[in-house]
Order: structure tokens, then C-alpha cells, then sequence
């Protein structure tokens, strides 16, 4: 279902695998995409995308029978999975082509940027079978659009493409794929211990704090750092 590469760079893909399905994903694999967001820690940054022309159709309906009989369990297990790739320290991508539904929505909220291309499709659809979406996930999206799109979305179930759903906030960009791994390049071309810093920062904006003591220690480190002064340095030599 998962498969995770990490490049000489040190750029990690997490590619979902199942094509056949349009990487729907079944309840069992929760746990094991936990397992492969924690591995990608010691990378630089993490890429998310699908395989097949997809990115996620959501959660693999056929498991539905015993999501109802194990609601909370797969409740914990989808949520462990999904805070795992928002905690990463390291700057998260959402490669997000073709389907991206539901769960699929949610996973690619996880992540700190969404880019979809021109045949991206959106749609949370949990209220046309009667049931709800994760707190935490209507939370996200609601933090992302505004509380008055997330209910146009939730209410409606209807399907959005990439250009709509980036004028409300739902992704970054819309661009060929050149353009979004031109952008995944830039990310890995900056300093790293900076990324990481840049990433809390925005963490705690998002949560309404205007400063922290931590933050500003490694401010402090970062300006009379290693990385500044090698930086500086090959721009002298140009």
C-alpha cells in the first residue's frame, strides 16, 4: 500500500501504491503509514503523493462493515497516522493529482503545503452515507478555508477542482508537475535547521502566540550559526 524512498538529497517519497483502488486506504494500513512518517524523520523533507494518476480516494469503503463494529479503533489508528505526518519537524508536500477524497483530503491536510495538478479532484463526502467527518480534520479544514467553505464542502459533498479549491485556500497552487518539483527543490535548497525553525514558527503563529523563548534561542543560534556563515560565503565567492 506504502512505499517510502529516501534520495541522496535527502528528500523522502511516501507514495501511496494501490492504483487499482485509487490508493483507498484500508483500515489495516493506518498503522503501517504511522510507521513510515516516522521513518522519514531523519529526512530533509517528506513527499506525499499517488501512484496511478491518483492521489487518495479516501478510506477503502469495503472496510466499512468492520468500521462499524471497531469505530473507535479505527478512529485512533487513522488519527495516529495523520498526527504523525503533521508533527514531523521537517517540511511535508502533498503531491495531490486525480482523486483526492475524503480521508484522502484529510491526509493531504496533514501536510504543511498542498500541490495539485490541472486534473485534481476534491469532495469530503461522509454526510452522503450518513456519517461524519474526524473532529480534528474538520478542525484543519476549517483553519484552511474558513468555517463557511468547510460547510459548503461538508454539507454538500460536491466535488471541487484543483482551481477551486486553490481559490479558497484548500491548496497552495495548481501547476504541472515540473513546477511542483521545481518547488520541492527550492525547499531542499535552504538550510535545513532553518526549515525546521521556520515550520515551529508557523506552528505557533497558527496557534495564536507572538513569541516563544525556544524560538527565540535557536533565532539566536541560526544568525550566529555554522550554516549562515558557509552560506554567506559561497555567495561572496560568485
Amino acid at each position: 500500500m506504502f512505499t517510502l524512498a529516501i534520495d541522496e538529497g535527502g528528500l523522502a517519497r511516501l507514495t501511496l501504491d494501490r492504483p487499482e483502488r485509487r490508493n483507498a486506504i484500508p483500515a489495516s494500513a493506518w498503522a503501517v503509514l504511522a510507521e513510515h512518517v516516522g521513518a522519514a524523520r531523519a529526512a530533509r523533507a517528506l513527499v506525499v503523493a499517488g501512484a496511478g494518476g491518483s492521489f487518495c480516494a479516501g478510506a477503502d469503503l469495503g472496510d466499512f462493515p468492520m468500521m462499524l463494529d471497531e469505530a473507535a479503533c479505527f478512529r485512533r489508528a487513522m488519527r495516529a497516522a495523520l498526527d504523525a505526518l503533521r508533527d514531523l519537524p521537517i517540511p511535508t508536500v502533498a503531491l495531490i493529482d486525480g482523486a483526492c477524497y475524503g480521508a484522502g483530503v484529510a491526509l493531504a491536510m496533514a501536510c504543511d503545503l498542498r500541490l495539485a495538478g490541472a486534473d485534481a479532484q476534491f469532495a469530503i463526502t461522509p454526510a452522503k452515507i450518513g456519517i461524519s467527518y474526524p473532529q480534528e480534520d474538520v478542525h484543519r479544514l476549517a483553519e484552511l478555508v474558513g468555517p463557511g467553505q468547510a460547510a459548503r464542502l461538508l454539507f454538500t459533498g460536491l466535488s471541487i477542482d484543483g482551481a477551486e479549491a486553490a481559490r479558497i485556500g484548500l491548496v497552495e497552487t495548481v501547476a504541472p508537475l515540473a513546477e511542483r518539483e521545481a518547488a520541492i527543490e527550492a525547499i531542499l535548497a535552504n538550510g535545513p535547521e532553518s526549515l525546521v525553525t521556520l515550520k515551529r514558527a508557523i506552528r505557533l503563529a497558527g496557534g495564536g502566540a507572538r513569541t516563544d523563548a525556544g524560538q527565540d534561542h535557536q533565532f539566536d543560534a541560526l544568525l550566529g550559526g555554522a550554516e549562515l556563515a558557509r552560506r554567506l560565503e559561497a555567495r561572496r565567492r560568485r
